[in-house]
């Protein structure tokens, strides 16, 4: 951690498409996660505490929308 500590800030440029990549990530994640959420079954659904109507709703958001 130091070693980022003591390295120079990255140029503007640099550190707005750092912050681009991890928003396409996230976003990526979401799609993804929700996509396979979508597609369990009841069993994997109660293993995580969620029920048809919670999975459905968080299913049914956008990918940008946390």
């Amino acid at each position: 951690m130091s070693y980022l500590v003591s390295r120079p800030a990255l140029p503007v440029v640099a550190q707005w498409a750092v912050a681009f990549a991890v928003l396409i990530t996230k976003w990526t994640l979401r799609r993804r996660t929700r996509k396979h959420l979508r597609h369990m079954t009841q069993e994997q659904l109660d293993d995580i505490g969620r029920n048809r109507a919670e999975a459905h709703h968080q299913a049914t958001l956008p990918f940008w929308r946390p």
